[in-house]
């Protein structure tokens, strides 16, 4: 039976979702130690998890392989028996009672049979309607001291890091296929991070402010924008949709976050988790929806405020050309913040580290099945150290396996997210076989008889202008150029030059003054740049991420400069001496 919300002010979030329970015995036996004992990603091990009420703020730790994997097993084995029930398709909007919107299906990428989640799109009116309860509550909202609004979220990171933890991260790994690593970084370490950070920021920005020169006093009021914040989110990081959606929230803005069909199990946990920690409702409105419908709606409403969005290009070329095509209709000009992959490298120079050079490339290009966005994709080998390199390469990929990470723990990545993924990855894997400047050196088999699975792939290029080199393929593919040593300059400025993207990179070398270079040749060839490190890996509040280029407007999520980006600041004089003479001095 669908379950309706009610009319006016619905209390988004409460009762039961299609993701399962939340009483307090069970939240209970979900507890994860807080000890940290995978190292990882740069993160901090073994320090203190800063609470909501702690003025100290450093890296979270990640998960505790002991008891804290007996909870995650728990909590895999329920969801895995979990039949999906229906959810609503908008908490925090309004649906009237009796209405059965078109319903839709989440499948587990691993074992496509397995359906994880039901949910229902929100058509155009019922958009309308979510769009004018978030303006309803947005004054009020806006008017809250940022400290009592970033309690919310600090609130929200505690519960993440404490009884909703092995939770998301089930979640994550059943609905989105990742490893049980990859979705404590991304789930709970990077999430928590995102939401204490960005508090941290904003409390701070708060700070700022002008200069007062007798007989006045200057201040600044960072208001939330006026109207509506559309939040677009991805599949491949639960963090990144909770960012999406949390930052402008944050800054007192009023948000609709469209989440990816393919992500919305862990997407709906994470919305439930920031109404439990007292979001108001309707102040971020969960509105599951069809992309085009979605982007029509939002970008033809006169209150658009801000578009933030990571996914494709060519949809944030779209929704920027509506935008553009809507411009004379808006009260106040939307702001638009993306970021939309990339095709990063790895360059290897021939005084670089081998064994750092393997292991970097094979952990950026692999894990996730290569669906990160900052993923290696593309690697420049010198000639010399080529046969180390690639011996190493293909030993070393005899040992990565490629399964059900709810049942193995010791899966290092599993099936793409869906049938789309499949077909396109599949499609580079033919192009490799046909192409006559392409070799592919090992895997580049891929099956879909019970899950989308595609094996790890390198394929070796004659041609460095080849589209294996220049496109996104966001799958587990690696394609090499050999280059002469001699000529690392002019490989460095084809790497620079080769594709459209801009997101991240990486250099391998020891020598100094080759590093030197590789930095000024590769200035604007990577929003986030490596030095003898894989481009994998920011890390809230050290690398602050994104790119330019193609790859987005670079606006650095995790870093201090971000919440800015969802302010309208007001400057304030107030004159404590009054103007005695409309006359300037010298006119006397």
């Amino acid at each position: 039976m669908m379950r309706s919300l009610q009319q006016v002010g619905v209390q988004g979030g409460q009762g039961r979702s299609c993701v399962g329970p939340h009483g307090n015995t069970w939240n209970k036996a979900l507890r994860i130690p807080h000890e940290a004992q995978w190292a990882s990603e740069g993160r901090v091990c073994g320090g203190g998890l800063p609470k909501s009420k702690s003025s100290s703020f450093a890296p979270t730790q990640l998960l505790g392989i002991g008891a804290g994997r007996a909870s995650v097993w728990r909590t895999l084995a329920w969801q895995q028996a979990l039949s999906p029930a229906p959810s609503p398709p908008a908490r925090g909007g309004l649906l009237p009672r009796g209405q059965q919107p078109h319903p839709a299906l989440s499948l587990q990428p691993f074992n496509h049979g397995h359906k994880v989640a039901k949910f229902c799109y929100a058509d155009k009116a019922l958009l309308h309607r979510a769009i004018g309860a978030a303006l309803a509550a947005r004054k009020e909202w806006d008017l809250k001291p940022v400290a009592d609004r970033a309690q919310v979220f600090l609130k929200a990171a505690d519960l993440l890091s404490g009884p909703r933890r092995a939770e998301v991260l089930a979640k994550t790994m059943v609905g989105q296929g990742k490893t049980v690593i990859q979705a404590e970084i991304d789930a709970a370490a990077e999430l928590i991070d995102f939401f204490r950070f960005n508090a941290k920021f904003a409390m701070e920005l708060e700070g700022e402010q002008p200069l007062s020169v007798p007989p006045s006093t200057n201040s600044m009021l960072y208001r939330g924008l006026e109207g509506f914040v559309a939040a677009i989110s991805p599949f491949n990081f639960t963090a990144i949709g909770g960012n999406l959606a949390g930052a402008p929230a944050l800054m007192g803005n009023v948000v609709l976050w469209k989440p990816s069909d393919t992500a919305m199990l862990a997407s709906y946990a994470v919305y439930r988790i920031l109404r439990e920690a007292g979001l108001p409702p309707n102040i971020i409105q969960f509105v599951p929806a069809d992309g085009p419908t979605f982007g029509d709606t939002v970008t033809s409403s006169e209150h658009l405020c801000g578009i933030n969005f990571t996914g494709s290009v060519p949809t944030f070329k779209h929704l920027w050309k509506q935008v553009a095509q809507n411009l004379d209709r808006f009260r106040t000009f939307p702001r638009l913040a993306g970021e939309c992959g990339g095709k990063n490298f790895h360059f290897v120079h021939r005084s670089a580290d081998v064994d750092s050079v393997v292991s970097g490339t094979l952990r950026s290009a692999f894990e996730y099945g290569g669906q990160k966005c900052s993923a290696c994709s593309r690697l420049y080998a010198p000639r010399s150290l080529w046969p180390q390199i690639k011996g190493r390469l293909l030993e070393e990929l005899g040992g990565i396996k490629v399964g059900n990470p709810a049942e193995d723990f010791g899966t290092f990545f599993s099936a793409v997210i869906d049938a789309k993924s499949f077909g396109r990855i599949r499609k580079w894997l033919e192009h490799a076989r046909s192409s006559p400047s392409l070799t592919i050196l090992a895997g580049g088999h891929c099956d879909d008889s019970v899950g989308y699975f595609v094996e790890p792939c390198i394929v070796e290029t004659k041609d460095p202008q080849d589209p294996i080199m220049k496109e996104e393929i966001f799958g587990p593919v690696l394609a090499v150029y050999v280059y002469p040593d001699e000529e690392y300059k002019e490989t460095l400025r084809l790497v620079d030059s080769t594709t459209s993207y801009g997101l991240t990179g990486a250099v391998f070398a020891q020598d100094k003054d080759v590093l030197r270079e590789a930095t000024e040749l590769l200035r604007h060839a990577a929003g986030n740049f490596y030095i003898n490190d894989k481009s994998t890996g920011s890390v809230v509040g050290q690398q602050p991420f994104g790119g330019a280029r193609a790859s987005g407007t670079n606006d650095k999520p995790g870093g201090p400069h971000y919440v800015l980006r969802w302010t309208s600041p007001q400057v304030i004089k107030e004159t404590h001496g009054p103007l005695g003479d409309w006359r300037y001095p010298y006119m006397q």
